[in-house]
């Protein structure tokens, strides 16, 4: 695989200039695939979040603070169209960068396109409503931008995120500071360069990248800032927002999960199969809606063990060059994490397991996909969020067992039903605890139009859809006296 870099990955965007960071100081960037380094990014410092922020301010007291929604909304649909232009590009940065398989990593670049398409033509349908009010009165409502906003962006689904964060702040009128993680941040350099050929206007958007404990810290405390959106763990999500509660900033939080598929005896199994196995396994379980939890009706448990075990025989883990079902987690630190976890399950049945490719770098970052049997619903397995490529099968006897056994972890962000009976559908929706329910499918393929978000301890606010364009505005009442 030849370095499919095109441009300084070493520098930040501020202002509408490629700058070195304050300090000069870079990090490796590293292939997962091998442990190569790939390059080397800015180390960006709390003075470079200065400067961005300023950047964000004077961008809104000019261009693109004065600029029309349906103005935006054409630059936006002009991004989109850009990166649809180099999908392939993007595609190999993020399987370079992240370790996703080729397939994977295009997919989420097309789907990165169509965020910017969605907001791109929502952006001038964003409206207000008059409220019946006293005799005399005109009372009108405004959606209006937060200002300044922060977007903090995991390493896992960097164009994905951006697309789903960035992209609706930006349809709003905000002028964005983007600090991407830096295990995986060149995707977010393409995108900055891709939005400055679209014509984002200087300094409504600003990228840099950085240390979480460096620039993630400053961003978050950053008194210049007037709404956040993190995506990560809990224990770093507490962190934000309790700097963000600092400045009485408002902050969108989606932490992860520990989403489960209740498999019901009535379901149609030949259906229901591959969602079971791809959404555990896809990105390497480094997915925060993965669903890492089967729960299945006693009556056809040994069927979808079975099933589920022979989808496992067939799945091999290698290079995301070789575009495989399966690549390495992004990093040794997230191996040893995931291994940590195979080792409190020495105790369970394995009723699954991949293989690694002969030929797959011993300095990658692989681990083997394993499905668990017979789990307890309170073993550690069943109810931490692993981030790799590991499921657990829990039997369940009757629909309270099911729910118990869903609703029983901190988390809630997806579920999903397997069943044809309709009232048994409509039941679960409603008693789920979780932030997305889908029925007989799982994830409805992306679904940029569909709001998402969890409760719990996987987080709270809404991105996708119109949701996110409600979030990423304050909304304004006008009451107007007139006699």
């Amino acid at each position: 695989m030849t370095n499919p870099i095109w441009f300084d990955p070493s520098l930040c965007l501020i202002a509408g200039d490629w700058v070195p960071a304050t300090g000069g100081d870079t990090l490796p960037l590293i292939n997962p695939s091998d442990g190569s380094e790939l390059a080397r990014i800015a180390r960006g410092t709390g003075a470079d979040i200065d400067r961005a922020v300023s950047a964000a301010q004077s961008a809104l007291s000019g261009d693109w603070g004065g600029m029309s929604a349906l103005e935006r909304g054409r630059i936006l649909t002009r991004l989109g169209q850009l990166v649809l232009e180099r999908v392939e590009d993007l595609a190999q940065l993020e399987a370079a960068d992240v370790g996703k398989p080729l397939t994977q990593a295009r997919a989420d670049a097309v789907a990165l396109a169509r965020y910017c398409e969605f907001y791109g033509g929502a952006a001038d349908k964003v409206m207000g409503e008059t409220i019946p009010y006293l005799e005399g009165y005109t009372v009108y409502t405004l959606r209006e931008p937060h200002g300044v906003t922060g977007h903090i962006v995991p390493w896992n689904y960097p164009m994905q995120i951006i697309g789903r964060s960035v992209g609706a702040a930006l349809a709003m009128g905000n002028a964005c500071v983007l600090k991407p993680a830096e295990e995986a941040c060149l995707t977010a350099l393409a995108f900055a360069h891709l939005a400055q050929e679209a014509g984002v206007p200087t300094g409504a958007l600003n990228v840099i990248p950085g240390l979480g404990a460096e620039a993630g810290a400053a961003l978050s405390a950053h008194p210049g800032i007037h709404h956040i959106s993190f995506t990560g763990s809990v224990a770093t999500g507490a962190l934000v927002q309790a700097a963000a509660a600092r400045n009485v900033v408002p902050v969108t939080l989606e932490l992860g999960g520990k989403s489960p598929q209740l498999v019901f005896e009535d379901a149609d199994l030949d259906a229901a199969l591959p969602f079971l196995v791809n959404a555990g396994i896809q990105n390497a379980g480094q997915t925060c809606s993965a669903s890492s939890r089967i729960l299945v009706q006693r009556g056809v448990y040994d069927t979808v063990r079975a099933r589920m075990s022979e989808a496992y025989a067939r799945l091999t883990v290698g290079p995301a060059i070789q575009d495989l079902r399966v690549g390495p987690l992004i990093s040794p630190r997230q191996k040893q994490i995931v291994e940590g976890f195979l080792a409190q399950g020495a105790d369970l049945p394995i009723a699954g397991q991949g293989q690694l490719l002969q030929t797959a770098p011993a300095t990658g970052a692989y681990v083997i996909p394993t499905l668990f049997a017979d789990v307890p619903p309170d073993h550690r397995l069943a109810r931490d969020e692993i981030f790799g490529p590991v499921q657990v099968l829990i039997p369940f006897d009757t629909e309270e067992d099911a729910i118990r056994i869903a609703n029983g972890t901190d988390y809630g962000l997806v579920a999903s039903i397997w069943t044809s009976n309709g009232a048994r559908q409509m039941r679960l929706a409603k008693r789920l605890r979780a932030g997305q329910v889908f029925i007989n499918n799982y994830g409805a393929g992306g679904g940029v139009e569909l709001p998402f978000g969890g409760v719990g301890k996987s987080g709270h606010g809404r991105e996708k859809g119109f949701e996110a364009l409600y979030g990423f505005s304050t909304l304004k009442t006008v009451a107007a006296h007139h006699g």
